[in-house]
């Protein structure tokens, strides 16, 4: 698939602010099944500095400081890319590391910090693991079968609804409340995941689905580290293993590190601030390849 993505955002003060550091995941990956073809970041005011860098997870984010006064604050990011249809994870995946649970001594240690689990002292929620552990009954230790299971499971118990504000929920409040946005599925799916042995991490990007709604939004979802088939996507609030029509942008073990923008301003008391955004997505062709190594 073929894409051209839009993503605007715009802050206005109700008198004159400093901005202070920002920080923006805006450029889609430009890496694994998919090809980034252009990418282009309009910042307003102009930025006394605005330079990328390579994030701990490998994806490229940006970072601005500002200098002067302004009441508006605009930004535009214009992203075309292409993705590619992946191969088949049965047909990839090492067999005798298939089975679950995964000894954490025969993974790569840098996989190690996307199976900490979600409390200070890296032990996972406990709600969590009564998940994972149902999941797991029923999947003969299969690592496929339990990820389906998984989510099965998980669409069974919380119901998907749209939530705009706030940072994803641990596993045990989604459990708990019963309902959650696809962020707060994607941790509570990244949670049991670790429980298991299998590396996961949060993505945000898009999903430009079909048929086309009124209005797109970020979106979040889970990869899972597959031995053999490496970072694999799966969509917890939607049908599971992600296709060609995801287009990831930031990914982290942790969700808070993939916020499309983060930063802060000063003013005077009693200054408000109003916040609105959009994103507008073009399909330019739906034809699907198969990506081929060093293409």
């Amino acid at each position: 698939m073929r894409a051209r993505v839009t993503h605007t955002f715009t802050y206005r003060y109700s008198a004159p602010v400093l901005l202070g550091p920002h920080r923006f995941c805006l450029r889609p990956r430009p890496h694994g099944f998919q090809r980034l073809i252009d990418y282009r970041l309009e910042v307003s005011p102009d930025p006394s500095q605005l330079f990328d860098l390579i994030a701990a997870g490998g994806d490229t984010i940006t970072r601005a400081r500002f200098l002067g006064e302004t009441e508006l604050f605009r930004v535009v990011a214009n992203s075309e890319v292409e993705t590619f249809t992946a191969p088949l994870m049965e047909a990839c995946l090492d067999e005798e590391m298939a089975r679950l649970p995964i000894p954490i001594g025969r993974l790569n240690p840098d996989l190690m910090s996307n199976l900490q689990g979600w409390l200070p002292n890296g032990q996972h929620d406990a709600a969590a693991v009564d998940l994972a552990h149902e999941a797991l009954m029923g999947s003969d230790q299969r690592s496929l079968t339990f990820l389906q299971q998984l989510i099965e499971i998980i669409q069974d118990r919380v119901k998907y609804t749209q939530r705009h504000i706030g940072p994803a929920w641990p596993a045990s409040r989604t459990l708990k409340e019963r309902v959650g946005s696809c962020r707060d599925l994607a941790m509570l799916m990244i949670e049991c995941c670790r429980c298991v042995g299998l590396p996961a991490r949060f993505v945000s990007g898009y999903h430009l689905v079909e048929p086309k709604p009124e209005r797109y939004d970020l979106h979040a979802w889970t990869e899972v580290y597959l031995q053999g088939a490496g970072w694999r996507g799966f969509d917890a609030s939607g049908k599971g293993a992600v296709d060609e029509r995801y287009i990831p942008i930031a990914t982290s073990s942790k969700s808070d590190l993939t916020a499309a923008i983060t930063g802060s301003f000063s003013g005077p008391p009693g200054v408000e601030s109003t916040f609105e955004w959009s994103i507008e997505a073009e399909v330019l062709s739906a034809t699907s390849h198969q990506l081929i190594p060093g293409s």
